[in-house]
């Protein structure tokens, strides 16, 4: 899709539509444990099938975007949506839920990789992926906020989603039916480079996903369950932590080179594990909205250098879209790991086993980041995007070697 001067609305809206679903993943788990004869480890199994039925469509669909055809392809995935989430929306029967949650999954996948495929080929695709994740926040902030006030039941957090993605629908119209032509042209099928730094980095990401979705995943009950809050408070404390996750996307940006990539993975990771344990643990609104905000300030930072990292190990960006790929397996296993954990030992000691597990991890990512500390930070998209960005620095510079008349 061309890079129109104007912003391009319609990606931005259908970013929002592909990623409400998991940023309304606790209340979502929350209800369906509440509203159906479901135990916690149950709604939990269901969350984790919602996001991993995403992932699989994100990753099956990443490079044929464009092949298909970006307005066909919205469509199919926003009508996934509308039918899986608003099915199970208006059912009580188990097993028509979970097979509505896999299939609104399958929706959300495809229209966030109708997104970030749209987005790459921006002009400036950090400025819309900006967008985008400034409006998913402000939406799912709004839901916290109003779901609980509008009444129980497990289908008003995935009503909303299906309304949402109608409510996207008529942006479709604006979409091309293609995206980026040249991309799968311009990138070569060689061996990757430094093999070892990019699977480590690979390896360690899903267990660090894991960790972050697994608190992510049980939240809402550890604020109803253990902190003793209504869910008009749990929700009014989420609302905060979005905002504090927009602060940090913005920070990150700012932030840029000046650190390097060694210290905000290594010791934001460290702060990240001190979040978990004191959110997990829990029992007072003070305690609770200090862990979950604390959290999700630092989170997005964190991400936004490991992708960064990714990025540096191959400047064609395979690394980058492997690591994103790992990342979104743990994410897609964090509400079941949650569960069993929770149910198992506790929230307290499931905090602590996951910030012992994540400062454990941070070891061998801030060995690569070390290792791999002089090569200069490329301009990435933010956290959420995991698909490799052609910038204009990018391309103003191919466009310079194939002018030079050295390269002639």
């Amino acid at each position: 899709m061309p890079a129109p001067r104007t912003l391009p609305w319609p990606l931005v809206a259908l970013f929002a539509a592909g990623y409400l679903a998991p940023y309304l993943l606790p209340t979502t788990v929350g209800r369906l444990s509440s509203g159906l004869p479901l135990t916690a480890t149950q709604a939990g199994a269901i969350g984790s099938a919602l996001l991993l039925s995403s992932a699989t469509a994100g990753f099956l669909l990443a490079s044929r975007v464009d092949r298909i055809g970006a307005r066909t392809l919205a469509r199919t995935g926003l009508a996934l949506v509308v039918l899986g989430y608003g099915g199970a929306a208006l059912t009580t029967v188990v097993p028509a839920v979970v097979a509505g949650a896999v299939l609104g999954g399958l929706g959300s996948g495809t229209v966030t990789a109708v997104a970030a495929s749209g987005i790459a080929a921006q002009r400036d695709p950090h400025r819309v992926t900006t967008l985008g994740l400034l409006g998913v926040s402000a939406l799912a902030g709004v839901l916290y906020l109003a779901i609980p006030r509008l009444g129980p039941g497990h289908g008003l957090p995935l009503a909303a989603i299906a309304l949402t993605a109608l409510a996207v629908w008529p942006l479709t119209a604006r979409l091309s039916g293609r995206t980026s032509p040249a991309r799968s042209a311009s990138v070569p099928h060689g061996r990757l480079p430094h093999l070892r730094a990019g699977l480590l980095l690979a390896a360690a990401l899903p267990c660090w996903s894991l960790a972050q979705n697994s608190l992510w995943g049980v939240s809402g009950r550890i604020g109803l369950a253990q902190a003793h809050l209504t869910e008009v408070g749990v929700g009014a404390v989420f609302a905060l932590a979005l905002g504090a996750g927009l602060l940090g996307v913005l920070g990150a940006g700012v932030l840029g080179s000046r650190l390097g990539r060694a210290l905000p993975i290594g010791a934001g990771t460290a702060l990240i594990a001190g979040c978990i344990a004191l959110s997990a643990s829990a029992r007072d609104l003070s305690a609770f909205a200090a862990g979950e905000i604390s959290w999700n300030l630092l989170y997005p930072v964190v991400l936004s250098y490991v992708l960064g990292l990714a990025a540096s190990l191959d400047p064609r960006g395979r690394w980058a879209v492997l690591v994103g790929s790992a990342s979104s397996l743990g994410t897609a296993a964090g509400p079941l790991a949650g569960s069993v954990l929770a149910s198992g030992v506790g929230f307290p000691v499931m905090g602590e086993v996951l910030a012992a597990g994540l400062l454990l991890i941070a070891v061998p990512m801030t060995a690569v980041a070390l290792r791999t500390g002089r090569r200069p930070l490329p301009v990435t998209d933010l956290p959420v995007v995991e698909l490799p960005v052609e910038t204009p620095a990018v391309r103003a510079q191919k466009a310079y070697d194939t002018a030079s008349p050295a390269n002639s």
